[in-house]
C-alpha cells in the first residue's frame, strides 16, 4: 500500500510539472462524464414523468372509452348523420358486470360539457356524472367537504363536488360548502371541494388529456335525469344531434397478473355488441411496460451518445502520455538501470493515466449533478432525476478509459531498451 500510493504521489508530481497541458486533458473527461450524467437524468425524468402519468391511471385498471365514430362506419351501420347513437349503453356496463368474474370495481362515468354559474360568475367547465368510487379511481383529494355518497346517487340528490378550479372562479372570496351553483337549468347544493390536481397526459386516441380542475361531479342518476341522453350541438345555423349513455367505463381488477385475461373477455363482451367501433380499450398496465422498455432504450441512447465525448477525452490522454514518455525517455532509462522491473514502469505510467481521469471523472460527477438542478430552474417542466447508477457508471467509465488509452502509453515505455534510453537526449 506504501509503495502504491508514493506512486501516485510521484504520478501527480509528474502531473503538476505540467499544469496546463493536465488541465486540457482533464477537460475532455471532465466534459464527457458531465454529458453521459446529464443526458441520462434528462432521459430518467422523462421516463418517470410518463410512467407517472400512467400509474395515475392504474395499473391494475382497464378503461373503456365511447369514442364517435366515423362517417363510414357510420354509413355502413345505416345510421343517418342526423341524430348519432353511439359509445356505451348502462346494457354494457351490467353485462361486463355479470360476465366477468375477476372484477373488484367498475366504475360509470358521463360527461358532459356545460356551463357553471353562481350569480354573475360562470366557467366552462365539464358536469360529470359518477358515483362515489370516481374519486378513489382518479386520486382525488378533498381540500373541504366530502365527495358523493352511494345514498347521494340513489337518491338522485342535486348535489356537487367542486374541483379546484370551478371554486377558485365561482367562489373566490367564500366558502362554496352548503352553496348554490346553476348547472344547465338546475341548481346544485356544494358539498365538496377537491384539491387541485395536474392535467393527465391524453393516451393514443382513446383517452384524450383530461383537466380535473375544471369538473362538477354530481351523481350518476342525476346526471342522467337532468341531461338525458341526447346533445344538441348548434352551430353556424346547423343541429347536430347526439344520443350518448355513458362516456366512459373503468373497471379494476385485483392484481396485474389478472388485466390480460379479463381485458379479452371485456373486449369480447363489448365489441361484439358494437359493430361501428365506437368503443376503444386502453390498458394502462400495458401502457406502463411499453414506458419502461421505451425508457431503457432511450437511456441507452443518450449514453451512447455522451459517451462519444469520454472516447474523444480517452484519446486526448493517450495523446498526451505518449508526448509524456518521450519526454521522460532519459528517466525511464535511469529508472531500469537503478533495478526498476518493466512492470513497475508500466504501473507508474497507469497510474498518471488513472490519476488523470479520476480526476476529470470527480469533477464531471459534480458537473453531472449541477446540470440538471440548472435545467429543472430554468425549464420547470423538466423534471430531470440523477440516479446513483448513472453517477457510478459515468465516474466508473471515466477511469476504465484511462487504464484502457493509458495501457499502449504504459508498455511503450516499459518496452524500451534502458541503454537506448540512457542515450537519448
Amino acid at each position: 500500500m506504501r509503495r502504491m500510493l508514493r506512486s501516485l504521489f510521484l504520478g501527480f508530481r509528474s502531473l503538476l510539472l505540467h499544469k496546463l497541458r493536465s488541465a486540457l486533458t482533464v477537460l475532455g473527461i471532465v466534459f464527457g462524464v458531465a454529458a453521459v450524467i446529464a443526458m441520462l437524468a434528462v432521459g430518467e425524468g422523462a421516463s418517470r414523468k410518463a410512467q407517472r402519468q400512467f400509474q395515475e391511471l392504474g395499473a391494475t385498471n382497464i378503461i373503456i372509452r365511447s369514442v364517435k365514430p366515423t362517417d363510414e362506419s357510420q354509413a355502413s351501420a345505416g345510421r343517418p348523420a342526423r341524430i348519432l347513437n353511439y359509445g356505451l349503453k348502462y346494457e354494457d356496463f351490467r353485462r361486463v358486470m355479470a360476465v366477468v368474474p375477476t372484477l373488484e370495481k367498475a366504475l360509470p362515468i358521463r360527461e358532459v360539457r356545460k356551463q357553471v354559474r353562481n350569480g354573475n360568475r360562470s366557467i366552462e367547465g365539464r358536469a360529470v356524472g359518477t358515483t362515489y368510487d370516481y374519486a378513489d379511481f382518479n386520486h382525488l383529494e378533498m381540500a373541504r367537504g366530502r365527495f358523493l355518497t352511494a345514498s347521494d346517487d340513489e337518491r338522485y340528490e342535486n348535489f356537487a363536488v367542486l374541483a379546484s378550479e370551478v371554486t377558485d372562479t365561482l367562489f373566490p372570496y367564500e366558502d362554496p360548502i352548503g352553496k348554490a351553483v346553476k348547472l344547465g337549468g338546475d341548481y346544485y347544493t356544494v358539498v365538496g371541494v377537491t384539491k387541485k390536481r395536474a392535467t393527465s397526459a391524453g393516451v393514443g386516441s382513446s383517452l384524450a388529456a383530461q383537466d380535473f380542475n375544471k369538473d362538477v361531479y354530481i351523481p350518476l342518476n342525476t346526471c342522467k335525469l337532468r341531461f338525458g341522453e341526447r346533445i344538441i350541438d348548434m352551430r353556424s345555423g346547423s343541429m347536430a344531434m347526439e344520443e350518448i349513455q355513458l362516456s366512459q367505463i373503468t373497471l379494476r381488477v385485483h392484481n396485474t397478473d389478472e388485466v390480460r385475461p379479463t381485458d379479452s373477455i371485456v373486449r369480447a363482451a363489448i365489441n361484439s355488441k358494437h359493430p361501428k367501433k365506437d368503443v376503444e380499450f386502453t390498458v394502462p398496465y400495458d401502457l406502463i411496460l411499453q414506458a419502461e422498455a421505451s425508457a431503457r432504450q432511450y437511456s441507452i441512447m443518450l449514453g451512447a451518445i455522451a459517451s462519444i465525448s469520454l472516447l474523444v477525452g480517452g484519446i486526448g490522454i493517450m495523446n498526451i502520455m505518449l508526448a509524456t514518455v518521450t519526454e521522460r525517455t532519459r528517466e525511464i532509462g535511469i529508472r531500469r538501470a537503478l533495478g526498476a522491473k518493466r512492470k513497475d514502469i508500466t504501473q507508474q505510467f497507469l497510474i498518471e493515466t488513472v490519476a488523470l481521469s479520476g480526476v476529470g471523472g470527480f469533477l464531471g460527477v459534480m458537473i453531472g449533478i449541477m446540470i440538471p438542478m440548472a435545467i429543472q430552474y430554468f425549464i420547470p417542466d423538466q423534471e430531470p432525476v440523477v440516479t446513483f447508477k448513472s453517477v457510478a457508471l459515468a465516474f466508473g467509465i471515466s477511469v476504465g478509459i484511462g487504464i484502457l488509452f493509458g495501457l499502449y502509453p504504459a508498455q511503450r515505455a516499459a518496452q524500451m531498451d534502458p541503454i537506448e534510453a540512457l542515450r537519448h537526449e
